[in-house]
């Protein structure tokens, strides 16, 4: 019975960037986006054959909590009207894209003042494995859980070269415990979301605290200590950002607590409206994408 958690926004952005612009609608709407993310769920849906499936979205891209603990928190990505930069063509494809998973009756929801990412991490905590978790973010390798089966399908490489993360992976790409990759991320920092981590600490400096220590505030008590599994220099720079070592844990860490409302979360013997599905494919040319998905939903 495994369960698929699908991060949409990342998916449609890297179904934007991925496939050619002149896949357009009738109406010379482009659709590259839709397309390329039915098109990506089709081939993940043939491969892993789950048996529940939830289509993730962003309640709140800069989530007001952990604005309140860093104000700079992804302000790198604000656009002039302080809503996040996309690409012109693609906003107006997300809303589309929408009444196309609804209409299949794919499970997708989204809360108020939460990332996708915390859903997915809640969904992961909360319902029994097999979990995997498809997305481009590294940030959640951090729910890897070998224990529980928890896997991320991760889409740096693309579909047909994806990387399926678990601990042994982590432990081998990073040289940290599969475990600690959380403190490590907290350490080494994320320019895409504008997070410093502790400054002068690099990736090597990163995996190195990670493989002597298990939590942040371990290592801050050992810099305090004059721990000498911690070089001089490396205590001064943790000492230095101790302000950002308090609030990391919050800030980089998956909500695993998220209230998310009931829902039927396997996937339907049939789709929600057939009509509503051949009304959208008409309208917006989405042909053999939307042809693709009902074979891999197993509707046909």
């Amino acid at each position: 019975m495994t369960l698929m958690l699908l991060d949409s926004a990342s998916l449609w952005y890297r179904a934007y960037f991925g496939m050619p612009d002149t896949l357009v609608s009738p109406s010379g709407l482009p659709v590259n986006a839709i397309r390329g993310y039915l098109d990506m769920t089709s081939r993940l849906l043939v491969k892993y054959k789950p048996d529940r499936l939830v289509a993730c979205l962003e309640g709140d891209w800069r989530p007001s909590w952990r604005v309140e603990l860093f104000p700079d928190y992804k302000l790198n990505r604000l656009d002039d009207e302080g809503d996040e930069e996309e690409p012109d063509t693609l906003g107006p494809q997300i809303p589309i894209l929408l009444d196309v998973i609804d209409a299949l009756g794919i499970a997708m929801v989204g809360v108020d003042d939460y990332e996708a990412d915390d859903l997915m991490a809640t969904f992961s905590v909360k319902q029994q494995g097999p979990i995997r978790i498809v997305t481009g973010d590294r940030d959640l390798f951090q729910l890897a859980d070998d224990k529980r089966d928890v896997k991320i399908v991760y889409l740096a490489k693309g579909i047909s070269n994806h990387d399926l993360v678990d601990l042994k992976w982590i432990a081998e790409k990073y040289q940290i415990p599969g475990d600690r990759y959380a403190l490590f991320a907290m350490i080494r920092g994320d320019s895409s979301d504008g997070l410093p981590g502790i400054r002068g600490i690099g990736e090597k400096g990163a995996a190195n605290i990670a493989n002597q220590f298990t939590t942040l505030s371990e290592v801050m008590q050992a810099a305090r200590e004059g721990d000498e599994r911690l070089t001089p220099n490396i205590r001064k720079k943790l000492l230095e950002s101790a302000d950002y070592a308090a609030i990391a844990p919050k800030l980089v860490s998956c909500a695993l607590d998220v209230a998310i409302p009931e829902m039927q979360i396997m996937i339907p013997k049939q789709p929600k409206s057939m009509k509503k599905i051949e009304d959208l494919k008409n309208e917006y040319g989405l042909g053999a994408s939307i042809d693709r998905i009902i074979s891999a939903l197993g509707w046909t």
